[in-house]
């Protein structure tokens, strides 16, 4: 388990590397809350977590639900951690390109190739922290079928239908961090 001030540490961290890195509730956003009416158009109602579930970066700002704070710092962390591993995509990519190629390239649902590369590098990262703070007391079949889910359901536009390669995956993801 990793203490507030190990958080707080990772936080300093982030904010040293992205010195415009900041937290906002999504509830406090008129962009979350416009982005939130979108999805469940786009979704035809069945994207219906977006503000109370999803942790959302766009830039070097993390959108955070209302009950991010009753999160555990362990918890907290692992999701930064994820986060972080966007905001570097995104400095990494270029911001515009990356935005572009995580949205529509080649397709926005289905087959949005680049949206599962870049979730499942962002996973690896939530993995690995996972492993970190609790050992493997994590990985267990929820775990696996909830980051699946991710995959191939609304949650992220059904990015890659094709659940038995995702959970061959995450399965590899998970050999390797608990190898170490």
């Amino acid at each position: 388990m990793l203490s507030n001030e190990g958080y707080d540490e990772l936080l300093k961290k982030i904010g040293e590397e992205f010195p415009d890195f900041k937290v906002v509730k999504k509830s406090e956003s008129s962009l979350m809350k416009a982005i939130d009416k979108f999805l469940k158009l786009v979704s035809f109602g069945k994207m219906t977590t977006f503000m109370d579930s999803f942790i959302t970066t766009i830039g070097t700002t993390v959108y955070v639900p209302d009950s991010w704070g009753s999160r555990s710092s362990s918890s907290k962390a692992i999701t930064m951690r994820h986060e972080r591993v966007h905001m570097r995509q995104a400095r990494d990519w270029g911001r515009i390109a990356f935005s572009f190629l995580y949205l529509f390239f080649p397709l926005p649902f289905i087959l949005a190739y680049f949206r599962m590369k870049f979730e499942k590098e962002a996973y690896e990262e939530s993995l690995r922290a996972a492993h970190e703070y609790y050992g493997t007391t994590l990985f267990t079949q929820a775990l696996k079928d909830d980051v699946v889910q991710h995959f191939i359901s609304a949650e992220y536009m059904w990015m890659w239908p094709w659940k038995k390669s995702v959970e061959e995956w995450y399965d590899g993801v998970v050999k390797g961090v608990t190898k170490k």
